[in-house]
């Protein structure tokens, strides 16, 4: 939600509105408990004003407005410490307006300044456990009625395109489609040419180095390019990649075509940006562009073309 500034009674759990910024749009909903009951109230007065909610509302878990037939998108990065930023960003408004449910799945990787849990059991041999916990997130939106079981997408850049490309490759049937945005699913062969900037020692401790054979075959059970399932139907996918290891996704997307079914091969997508960096193009009116591209993608490829609410 847009960034907000509340005054907060911990004592009766309620709170009042004091500022909140303000989002342009004809569907802003703020999903708010009252005192008796669960109703959802739209915050937004008829005039466009703001509306100072009163004191007797509680914090909600948006629960009640989401009733199993929404459409989502898990996002997940996993790797060097990198926290996903969950603040307010206007490029997911047009999502959030037609319904759709956004979740972050922060799962196990290396960090030097978080618990040990995460620094032991999320890098190294024990990477395998940041893709189980991604698919972990995924079953739970859809267990819990968050999101419909044929309507979960998936996003992930860089070393969370291997998250999400592995994460597909272990359950295929879990996501509708996956966006892989100059993703990182060739690791093996990747990490085992010294000649190449991403086989440095960052890398070498988040993932392994495969030249020592433990760390060779742990890299290997879960790289997402030596593990696409065959004869299967695989999510549609959008691969989007830059001039940084462009080869990487080229074969991705050429082995996942080659051993999806015939129907499935057709909505793996290939787009290349040889201009830009891997943070891609400056620019605000570029990063639109970019992102209208990727969600009308995404809402094509689960049907949603043609619904502009999907509530």
């Amino acid at each position: 939600m847009p960034d907000v500034i509340v005054d907060y009674d911990t004592l009766r759990h309620t709170f009042s509105i004091v500022h909140h910024d303000e989002v342009v749009s004809d569907n802003s909903w703020a999903y708010i408990h009252e005192k008796d009951g669960s109703e959802l109230v739209n915050t937004s007065s008829e005039k466009g004003e703001d509306v100072i909610v009163n004191e007797g509302q509680k914090w909600s878990d948006f629960s009640d407005a989401y009733r199993c037939e929404s459409p989502g998108l898990l996002e997940g990065y996993g790797a060097y410490g990198y926290v996903l930023d969950k603040s307010w960003s206007t490029d997911r408004r047009s999502l959030l307006d037609r319904g759709w449910v956004i979740a972050f799945a922060d799962v196990r990787y290396i960090s030097k300044v978080v618990t040990l849990v995460l620094i032991v059991h999320g890098s190294g041999l024990n990477k395998s456990n940041s893709i189980a916990d991604f698919v972990s997130c995924a079953e739970y939106l859809i267990s819990k009625g968050y999101v419909h079981k044929s309507r979960l997408g998936a996003f992930g850049g860089s070393a969370g395109g291997l998250l999400v490309g592995a994460a597909a490759n272990r359950n295929p049937e879990l996501f509708r489609a996956i966006i892989l945005k100059n993703p990182f699913p060739d690791v093996c062969n990747t990490l085992l040419d010294p000649g190449l900037p991403t086989a440095i020692k960052s890398d070498r401790e988040e993932f392994g180095n495969p030249k020592i054979r433990s760390h060779f075959l742990s890299i290997f059970s879960y790289s997402p390019y030596d593990n696409i399932p065959t004869g299967i139907c695989c999510p549609a996918m959008l691969v989007t990649d830059s001039r940084v290891g462009v080869w990487e996704s080229a074969k991705w997307v050429a082995k996942v075509r080659e051993n999806a079914c015939s129907d499935c091969s057709k909505a793996v997508i290939l787009e290349t940006n040889m201009k830009c960096g891997h943070l891609g193009e400056p620019g605000r009116l570029t990063e639109f562009e970019k992102y209208a591209y990727q969600y009308a993608f995404m809402m094509k490829a689960m049907g949603l073309m043609n619904t502009p609410y999907a509530i």
